[in-house]
């Protein structure tokens, strides 16, 4: 089959979308969007490339991503970060969800023609993934996200930019403490630089600074060593819990309105301005940092 575009898709109002209160997927979501993907596609060829939308796969060309892609086999799915990679016989395709982007699945390319893009349903989708039995979704409903071809890892710069994954074992107490000894910014915006470490966002770098009692606003080499290591600590421990959250219920890929549901109940700091710090009472405040919101608790986090 043919690359297929569809212009007046653009027209269209576009499925609802997750709640206006989700934030971008961080590396939990995605590493259970890629453990849930992986038994889906694993082993199986790619019939046919549907770029609905070609701006998802700017700056590259969607015809010239759609010819790579085709007949190709998915060897793989991994991540790194933010960053969900199929690794096929010739190269990668990269998905960055950015914002609000998901996955969806369609038992076949006839129900996803039907469906995208299309009244009544609406469901939105920007390039598809045609499989012998099967179609998988690439969906933004505001075009941030991207999906990109490269001939291999070290060719795609967004990969090779990225520090260490926060949940790899790479990602020990040692190297941390000396990605802070080297940095001199606020230690949330050091937390969110993905050169340094790879897969920490808005929400869990919050979260691992309660976690960890210690000031968002220090600087990142300020930190002693016992401080480093228990930080260290709460990052992990953190993602790890947000991963449980993600798995339970795991991402249901048929219906384009789920979304991630229960991170709530973890969250310590997050979201809860004006409220008691769960730890002290204190109000827990919040205050910008290179543009984006911090939430923590004066008292407690020094």
């Amino acid at each position: 089959m043919r690359q297929k575009h569809a212009p007046r898709a653009t027209r269209l109002r576009s499925s609802p979308a997750p709640d206006e209160s989700n934030s971008m997927p961080e590396l939990p979501e995605v590493e259970a969007v890629m453990r849930t993907l992986r038994p889906l596609v694993r082993g199986r060829k790619i019939r046919c490339v549907h770029v609905l939308h070609p701006i998802v796969t700017k700056p590259q060309q969607s015809a010239g991503l759609a010819r790579l892609a085709e007949k190709q086999t998915i060897r793989d799915v991994t991540r790194h970060g933010k960053y969900l990679v199929l690794q096929v016989d010739r190269g990668i395709l990269t998905m960055h969800f950015r914002l609000d982007g998901q996955l969806l699945w369609f038992a076949t390319a006839a129900e996803m023609e039907k469906k995208a893009n299309r009244a009544p349903h609406n469901v939105h989708v920007d390039v598809a993934l045609e499989f012998d039995r099967g179609v998988l979704g690439f969906a933004d409903r505001r075009h941030f996200g991207r999906v990109h071809f490269f001939e291999s890892r070290e060719a795609c710069k967004g990969l090779c930019s990225l520090g260490v994954d926060a949940l790899s074992k790479g990602f020990t107490a040692k190297h941390f403490a000396a990605l802070l000894a080297e940095s001199r910014r606020p230690l949330k915006e050091f937390l969110l630089d993905q050169s340094r470490v790879a897969g920490i966002g808005n929400i869990y770098s919050c979260e691992s600074m309660w976690h960890a009692r210690i000031d968002p606003r220090r600087r990142a080499n300020s930190l002693n060593r016992k401080e480093a290591a228990r930080l260290h600590k709460a990052i992990v421990s953190v993602l790890r819990r947000a991963l449980e959250c993600c798995l339970k219920p795991a991402p249901n890929f048929r219906d384009p309105r789920w979304w991630f549901r229960g991170l709530e109940t973890i969250l310590r700091a997050y979201g809860r301005e004006d409220q008691p710090c769960r730890r002290c009472g204190e109000l827990i405040r919040r205050i910008e940092q290179g543009g984006r919101s911090t939430y923590f608790c004066k008292r407690c986090q020094k």
